[in-house]
């Protein structure tokens, strides 16, 4: 999927129904938290995972959140530098109400925000909820920290930021 600098509602509501399916993430649609859609566009930006790299790099100020859930993110492993907000969490998959708060207080309002999670799905409906909330520079990882599914339903061997070899640890 190509996205360009810009995601109009249409594709905010197919990327929606998309994550109702994703079996990890099932409290996304199961807890009726689908985010709200009205007719504006969101500004968030899509960036590959090197380009993301560059973009943190080159702007010190931005603020790399991994929204993947607290296991993902310490045993799966995450970006260095990143700070964990979950977007999601186990056992029921529930969506965090708290995440933009938490968000704000990481990263305040003025700040540019860039997301990752396991393959760019979540973030993009993490990244909208704090469009709505007023956050005016949002980015998301495509293909996110593990990439896609391969034929054979594995992960880390198309893309994502660990497969291009871009900096990362365990916890």
């Amino acid at each position: 999927r190509q996205f360009g600098s810009m995601i109009e509602l249409h594709d905010i509501s197919r990327l929606g129904n998309e994550l109702a399916h994703d079996s990890n993430i099932r409290g996304y649609a199961s807890a009726g938290a689908r985010p709200s859609l009205d007719q504006r566009s969101y500004s968030m930006k899509h960036r590959k995972p090197l380009e993301a790299s560059e973009y943190l790099h080159k702007n010190p100020q931005a603020v790399l959140i991994d929204c993947r859930s607290e296991m993902e993110y310490l045993f799966v492993g995450h970006p260095i530098g990143a700070l964990h907000v979950a977007w999601n969490d186990g056992p029921d998959w529930d969506i965090n109400p708290h995440f933009v708060g938490q968000v704000k207080k990481v990263a305040s309002m003025n700040r540019p925000v860039v997301l990752i999670c396991r393959s760019g799905q979540r973030s993009i409906a993490a990244g909208v909820e704090l469009e709505k909330a007023g956050f005016a520079e949002v980015y998301n990882v495509l293909g996110g920290f593990e990439g896609p599914l391969d034929d054979e339903h594995h992960r880390g061997t198309i893309g994502g930021w660990r497969k291009e070899g871009l900096p990362w640890e365990q916890t």
